[in-house]
């Protein structure tokens, strides 16, 4: 799958996009095909790494994790076994605490702030 990655921090070029692993759900969790996604002022507080502080949160010298994005709307594209508020095919909208809807798919667990 396609996202967008950023391996160090810096400017808006610091993006890229690439191919990496598309993310398997386990028993409690759910892939959302993302269809739409925001670009809000805490993707780029983050991407930048400033002010220094908000390393903390997302690593002191280097992105832990490496997709931005929490905002997204799509659609429930699979479900693990033990789901049993969503089902495939479901319409979502929602926010992603931990990034990484920056991406063609996110894995999240059940109890994630999702809405159809």
């Amino acid at each position: 799958m396609k996202a967008a990655v950023y391996t160090r921090y810096g400017p808006p070029e610091v993006v890229q996009v690439q191919e990496v692993p598309r993310p398997e759900p386990g028993g409690d969790e759910m892939l959302v095909r993302i269809r739409a996604t925001t670009l809000s002022s805490e993707d780029c507080t983050f991407r930048r790494g400033s002010p220094f502080f908000s390393r903390l949160a997302t690593g002191l010298t280097q992105p832990k994790t490496t997709i931005l994005g929490t905002q997204f709307s799509g659609e429930i594209a699979e479900v693990g076994a033990s789901v049993t508020r969503w089902r495939g095919d479901e319409e979502v909208f929602g926010d992603a605490s931990e990034l990484r809807a920056h991406a063609e798919y996110l894995c999240l667990p059940e109890s994630a702030a999702l809405a159809p």
